[in-house]
């Protein structure tokens, strides 16, 4: 409707995601996962200013590369739009996985995205828990790779406002269950996996679609497998989460001479 209607995509994406934070916060309420993972007052304040950054730096990536799409996307698309969005997709889906699954085995790379590994709960309100250089390389890449690949803005934009709203989707602390959709898309219950502090089951690097763990062997949900506990192996090698400052700080910090490896990720 947006694209044929020729909105503003700034606006449509901002409504678009507080409608999705709004609408997953009330099934969280409604059919919880786990009580105890609820944010009370104090992890809202902090989540929230966290969420301001991580949307800050998101705009910058967003603004700059869709500039640049608007550069290099073709004017007449060799491929109608309804067979261009899903192909944009795939190649976004693709790039993200590659991103995602370096952030957790390169060390710099490491203690930039760790930051979002830190809570011990997973819940729609910290799916904006990231350092800021995280988003802005993380999201910069995978626009970037759909730029470079010719796709149009509008084929940019509806897969972006799918991927939205998937990171919040699989972060929902809500007990939803899609079966053999698993296979092929990302689920909350593939997600907890992913922030388990058990790193034989903390795969799942792909945040829309579930095909590249699948295709690449990081794949380690069935049913009913559900974490023990989620967070960082070694909580004392980041900084908590309220300590702000000290967790942007943290990537360039000298480094200790022996450090454990975190939740899926290396020594930080």
């Amino acid at each position: 409707m947006a694209i044929g209607r020729h909105l503003d995509f700034g606006q449509v994406s901002a409504l678009f995601l507080a409608g999705t934070i709004a609408y997953l916060a009330l099934l969280e309420r409604v059919v919880p996962y786990e009580r105890g993972w609820h944010p009370d007052r104090r992890e809202w304040g902090w989540y929230g200013l966290y969420l301001v950054l991580t949307l800050a730096t998101s705009s910058v990536a967003q603004f700059l590369v869709m500039t640049l799409v608007g550069v290099l996307a073709v004017r007449v698309p060799m491929i109608p739009l309804w067979a261009e969005i899903p192909t944009a997709l795939l190649v976004g889906s693709l790039a993200s996985y590659v991103v995602h699954r370096l952030a957790h085995t390169r060390p710099l790379l490491w203690r930039l995205h760790g930051v979002h590994h830190v809570p011990e709960k997973v819940n729609v309100a910290n799916n904006g828990v990231n350092h800021a250089f995280d988003v802005l390389f993380e999201q910069g890449i995978v626009q970037l790779s759909l730029a470079l690949a010719g796709f149009s803005q509008e084929a940019v934009f509806a897969v972006g406002l799918f991927v939205v709203a998937q990171g919040y989707f699989v972060h929902v602390n809500a007990d939803i269950r899609i079966g053999p959709l698993n296979y092929l898309f990302a689920s909350p219950e593939q997600h907890r996996l992913h922030h388990s502090t058990d790193l034989s089951e903390a795969g799942h690097y792909g945040s829309d679609l579930s095909i590249w763990d699948l295709m690449f062997g990081s794949f380690t949900w069935r049913s009913g497998r559900t974490p023990v506990a989620v967070g960082l192996t070694d909580p004392a090698s980041f900084p908590r989460t309220d300590a702000v400052l000290a967790t942007f700080s943290h990537p360039w910090r000298r480094r200790p001479a022996v450090s454990s490896p975190e939740a899926g990720g290396p020594a930080a």
